[in-house]
């Protein structure tokens, strides 16, 4: 197989490796997040910009002694901080049995039985003409066991400010190593008076809070199936 139709297999498949087989970056695009850094938009109040205020220690800008440094416009970063340590477990048992039954017998019906008896062959008889018996039982037994542990640190942009003041916030963060790379994504709304001095928050106070922690190369692809099984396995029914 040829270089050029390794590349043509690996474009169709979908493949993010470069011919050594090193996972390539995503490409720093026009996306929410880098709009919002590089094209802030305009303030919502028109502030006057006077000389005294940046040569004041106690003027309320950003820039003073005490000026508040948090994020709280569009473009702003701030550090979002994700230590999740939860632990959940779940036992369900339950049984059920049933049995019943139910005869039906014609000993006594105007001696109609008792001819019929006559001419059947020995041991054959139709006192009891009717009989229906069931019976039915089933169990059933379910557990959900989860432990999951995860410390992170990323920094997220303000993309955009709600009419409330509410935060939209997006961050990614992509590391390679070697040929694995791992990605970081964080998504949400957060308040302002969450935000801590610190210029940080902590994933709980985000609200719609998306998180994904992931990776792709060499070794992610070899712990996934190959995609002849996957297609089958959409495929075959059974």
């Amino acid at each position: 197989m040829t270089w050029a139709t390794g590349l043509l297999i690996c474009a169709l498949a979908g493949c993010d490796l470069d011919p050594t087989g090193k996972p390539n970056f995503t490409p720093v695009e026009d996306g929410d997040e880098q709009v919002a850094m590089r094209w802030p938009g305009l303030p919502m109040y028109a502030e006057p910009n006077r000389v005294v205020d940046g040569a004041s220690l106690w003027s309320g800008s950003r820039q003073s002694l005490l000026g508040d440094r948090r994020a709280s416009s569009r473009g702003d970063i701030l550090t979002v901080v994700i230590e999740i340590d939860e632990s959940a477990e779940i036992s369900n048992d339950t049984a059920r049995e049933r049995s019943g039954s139910e005869s039906l017998s014609v000993e006594g019906l105007f001696g109609l039985p008792q001819r019929i008896n006559d001419g059947l062959p020995d041991g054959a008889s139709l006192d009891d003409a009717v009989a229906i018996g069931s019976s039915g039982s089933s169990s059933g037994k379910g557990s959900v066991k989860r432990n999951e542990k995860l410390e992170l640190r990323v920094a997220a942009t303000v993309v955009n400010v709600l009419p409330n003041g509410v935060l939209e916030i997006e961050g990614t963060q992509q590391v390679r190593v070697n040929f694995e790379l791992r990605e970081l994504m964080v998504a949400g709304f957060v308040r302002p008076t969450d935000i801590s001095r610190q210029n940080q928050i902590t994933y709980d106070k985000i609200a719609a809070a998306r998180i994904s922690y992931g990776g792709r190369g060499q070794i992610t692809q070899v712990q996934q199936p190959r995609y002849g099984q996957r297609a089958l396995d959409y495929v075959l029914p059974f």
